[in-house]
């Protein structure tokens, strides 16, 4: 009866509350570098797995994933009947699992066209009545760099076997999970090595093994209220459309980076926050009516009967994957033909509500519609959450296509896997790819034939375009044979040549690549910290370091023999954002080949650093350029003189054609020199302008504020990064790590911070209203805040270190600990103890805080850090501060709860530590100790002869026994 209209396979649906929607952009042509294509056709692996002709593919490719298939699987396939159930699913940390019959292999993948020795583990699952699929099962790890994990699987009925580690199969506990009568369908993992499961219905538990290795388990608390997180436009909706009967629950999502969990039901949305131990529920949105309406609207809106129409609209839900995006399918019974449109729902999370923004795309998969179970077995995969390509799949096909959100995509293919005997058996994202498992060909990945690659588009054209002058080698993608020494620079651009293989989702070829010009370990004569780093620091370098020489603008200013990645920017701004995506892009590449574990030093400032680190300098270099720009806009004329002086004396050329901004910009990793020149400019503006002129005052806290957020920002990239630069477990001990931000001498970071301390407090303080005083006490505690930790850090690395340097130790913690004190010390005598004590207690300087204490008389501050730093003696410090300040009543006036300590700390201090006897009326230990210390007197009589009689009179005081007194008191000789 009714028929949608005529184009809606376009998919270019935007509700009005839709924002923001571009196009697709086509995929990049014409490029002088093309990467190399393996296709199935061409695999020679002696396996069971058949080649796959990917001849009706006309935009993608099917690789072979990976090495060959471990022989258990392949043993598992040989044996399985034609009517076994066989289910896999791949993971992002690059493990795949299979589920055949009862019995669960689970393998690490091997990302090389080389088969290596592999992980792989066959487990015994608990019987069940009912089919095992994969996403009953899950794995959990501490980090993707370890190869330690523990898995867990649950049964359809719910009986849930854990193993702790993978390394010991015959090693496992089980429970069984409480659900009722309900069947589970999903586990996945979460924080602190936990596992939520759940049932068809929406029942979820959560899972962990206590420190013996015993699964225990809780039921999530639902929220209060299907309505919680409704929006006034999407609640309008409510009595439009009919209820959904059943209210089953169709995908868990789990957001390992903001320790979100979300489900998605028939009726709607749920989100958790979960961390390590609990989790709480802080959204339930009735999604139903508004995604019904939405995609109806899409399909069907532009019909002249549309409310008509869509009062017989059908909507389910099969999947949801990062980034809150959902497919669904939609159908109209009374259609001839009746056909299912596939849709993707992108949806938009403000925290504790969806956004009414929400955003429907219409692909062009628009099958007959054969019933709604059929449809329940499309899935969805999103490589990269940022990236708008999308993957829908089943046991037939793959289908290629757009979330519709953001801009560019894949153009939308329909790649079939109906061959003879062949079928998809799940899949899953790895490396960035959307990997499938065929029952013929194995792991296989789909990949655009031009990919978009994960660079910024000038940047791959103008990488291609530097490659294609690095001779036939690189243009082809052909690596020499290991007998053939390879030049250092010539690695250093077929590394570069991999890069670009790895953006292109090409991860297959660039592991080859990356084998051939650095062999793993066993595999070739390779060395830690030897070329491997030279030619990493020197690509990375030239990323950050790079000519925007598609820019016009610097035609004439590039290198001749430049091998860089030009950025064409017009804005500076963008040169650096794009120049971070680049460097996020390296270290990727670095991780995924298996370089980044295998990095080991380089030379930095005239002393060894540990690549790893360096790599990180340059992205906090870039962070604090990008905080720069930013303050350019603010004090123009301050910021350009301090880059007039820093080109001066870098002795810089600028074009006619640029800016002096332009020029500095572009050298990132020389972005601390500007530093030095702003307090030299500042230096120049107190000296020219009078004290209370506007501009005197003004000069010191701009300066401020742009070493601070350049600074701060560069920590704060060290700190949310640290996972990305970490060691690996295998490394040995590293060499003293220096941060940029602690560098000393001329222009460092330290001298630099030191001499602001002196013009703030010397020049600027006495001259400061109260108001400004404020302004420059919070600004100096930034700036000092910065300086201690690095020398923190710098301590931390030679504790951690290699053995042997002890005494490089304790000289740098004693100038640390002076140079402290002397900061500090100024900031104390002007009375700013707020300020002081959070400095003091985040750096344990005990000096500072008991003279802030005393200065205050705060003894319950005191008897605060007694407790607060017990581990760390704070109250042995005190007590010896009050000897040596001669604050003896202070000391042995210190109350109960300190007694037990001070006693401790007075048995090396006889001399008072009868005072404190008598002061806890213990006359027994009094006497014993004024009596040691007159027979141990023996110069002075009159001195001997006191001790004698206080020994005396304390042995009457005592509570001794009369005849044990007496015996005391007899032998005293006065």
């Amino acid at each position: 009866m009714f028929s949608p209209r005529p184009t809606p396979c376009s998919g270019r649906w935007q509700s009005s509350r839709v924002t923001g929607r571009k196009s697709l952009a086509g995929t990049p042509t014409g490029l002088l570098f093309s990467p190399r294509r393996t296709s199935l056709a061409a695999r020679s692996t002696p396996t069971r797995v058949q080649s796959y002709s990917t001849s009706e593919a006309l935009h993608f490719d099917v690789q072979t994933f990976g090495s060959s298939l471990p022989v258990k699987v392949m043993e598992a396939l040989t044996m399985a009947d034609a009517d076994d159930q066989i289910s896999v699913k791949v993971d992002e940390s690059g493990w795949a699992w299979m589920v055949c019959g009862e019995r669960l292999i689970i393998w690490k993948i091997c990302q090389t066209a080389v088969a290596k020795l592999s992980v792989c583990k066959g487990l015994q699952l608990p019987t069940s009545e009912f089919v095992y699929y994969a996403d009953l099962i899950s794995i959990s790890s501490p980090s993707p760099l370890e190869t330690s994990i523990s898995v867990m699987a649950v049964s359809p009925e719910g009986t849930a076997r854990f193993w702790p580690s993978l390394a010991h199969e015959g090693n496992y506990a089980e429970t069984v999970v409480d659900m009722g009568e309900n069947l589970c369908n999903f586990v996945v993992a979460v924080r602190g090595g936990s596992f939520i499961v759940s049932s068809y219905k929406g029942q979820l538990m959560r899972l962990w093994a206590d420190p013996s290795g015993k699964p225990l388990q809780r039921a999530l608390q639902q929220g209060q209220g299907v309505l919680s997180g409704i929006g006034r436009r999407v609640s309008s909706l409510f009595g439009m459309l009919a209820p959904l009967t059943n209210n089953n629950l169709h995908s868990v999502l789990w957001v390992g980076e903001t320790g979100c969990l979300y489900t998605l039901t028939s009726y709607g949305l749920s989100k958790w926050e979960v961390n390590e131990v609990t989790e709480h529920q802080v959204l339930s949105w009735d999604s139903s009516r508004a995604l019904t309406e939405s995609v109806a609207d899409a399909i069907w809106g532009s019909e002249s009967n549309y409310e008509e129409i869509k009062e017989g609209v059908n909507v389910t839900y099969m999947d949801m994957q990062d980034g809150l995006v959902v497919l669904a399918a939609a159908w109209h019974p009374s259609d001839s033909p009746c056909l299912a449109y596939f849709c993707l729902v992108t949806l938009l999370d403000n925290g504790n509500n969806i956004s009414e923004e929400l955003s429907v795309e219409v692909t062009k998969y628009n099958p007959p519609f054969q019933s709604e179970d059929a449809l329940q077995a499309m899935r969805l995969l999103l490589p990269l959450a940022s990236s708008p390509a999308a993957f829908l799949y089943n046991e037939e096909l793959v289908f290629a296509c757009s979330t519709g959100t953001g801009s560019g995509g894949l153009p939308e293919e329909k790649i079939p896997f109906n061959t003879p005997g062949d079928r998809l058996r799940g899949g899953g994202c790895c490396a960035n790819l959307p990997v499938f498992f065929s029952q013929n060909s194995g792991l296989v990945a789909v990949v655009a034939r031009e990919s978009a690659s994960m660079l910024p588009e000038t940047m791959e054209d103008s990488l291609c375009f530097s490659l294609a002058g690095a001779g036939p080698e690189a243009t082809a993608m052909e690596t020499p044979t290991r007998m053939e020494p390879v030049a250092q620079e010539d690695k250093t651009k077929l590394l570069k040549a991999a890069f670009l293989q790895f953006c292109r989702n090409d991860l297959v070829g660039a592991q080859n690549m990356t084998d051939e010009l650095f062999p793993p370990e066993g595999e070739g004569d390779w060395e830690v910290g030897g070329e491997l780093d030279l030619v990493v620091t020197r690509i990375n370098l030239d990323l950050v370091d790079d000519y925007p020489a598609s820019d016009p603008r610097w035609a004439e200013s590039v290198p001749d023999e430049s091998a860089g990645f030009p950025l064409t920017s017009l804005i500076i701004l963008h040169q650096l954002e794009d120049k971070m995506k680049a460097h996020s892009c390296f270290m990727d590449f670095l991780l995924q080949v298996g370089l980044l574990d295998r990095l080991g030093q380089t030379t930095v400032r005239s002393s060894p650093m540990a690549t790893r680190l360096l790599l990180c300098e340059h992205a906090e270099k870039l962070q604090a350029a990008m905080t720069l720009k930013n303050h350019h806009a603010k004090h123009g004329e301050l910021v350009n003189r301090a880059i007039l002086i820093a080109l001066r004396k870098s002795n810089a050329t600028v074009s006619t054609s640029l800016t002096a901004a332009d020029v500095f910009f572009r050298e990132v990793s020389q972005i601390s020199s500007v530093f030095e020149c702003l307090l030299e400019e500042e230096d120049r503006t107190l000296k020219e302008n009078p004290v209370d002129s506007v501009k005197w005052a003004e000069v010191v806290i701009s300066v401020n504020t742009i070493i601070k957020d350049m600074l701060q920002a560069a920590g704060q990239y060290r700190d949310t990064k640290a996972s990305l630069y970490r060691a690996s477990e295998s490394t040995t001990a590293e060499p003293e790590y220096i941060p940029w931000t602690a560098s000393s001498g001329l222009g460092g970071v330290r001298t630099v911070i030191a001499r602001q301390h002196e013009v703030i407090l010397r020049d600027v303080y006495p001259h400061a209203d109260s108001e400004m005083r404020n302004g420059l006490n919070e600004q100096l505690t930034a700036l000092l805040d910065v300086l201690l930790g690095g020398y923190v850090a710098q301590l931390t690395s030679l504790r951690l270190g290699r053995p042997g340097q002890q005494d490089h130790y304790n000289t740098l913690e004693m100038e640390y600990t002076q140079g402290r004190s002397e900061l500090l010390a100024p900031l104390l005598e002007l009375g700013q103890y707020q300020w002081v004590a959070a400095l003091a207690e985040k750096y344990c300087d005990f000096d500072i805080l008991v003279q802030m204490c005393e200065q205050t008389d705060n003894q319950n501050r005191l008897q605060h850090y007694m407790a607060k730093f017990a581990d760390q003696n704070f109250a042995d410090f005190l007590f010896r501060w009050y000897m040596e300040k001669g604050k003896r009543g202070k000391l042995l006036s210190q109350p109960i709860a300190q007694h037990q300590q001070l006693a401790s700390f007075l048995q090396s201090h006889e001399h008072l530590s009868w005072l404190h006897h008598i002061h806890v009326h213990d006359f027994s230990s009094a006497h014993k100790t004024l009596y040691g210390q007159a027979n141990m007197e023996t110069r002075y009589f009159v001195k001997k002869k006191t001790l004698l009689a206080l020994s005396k009179l304390t042995a009457l005081a005592s509570d001794m026994p009369e005849a044990v007194m007496k015996t005391h008191v007899d032998a005293v000789y006065l």
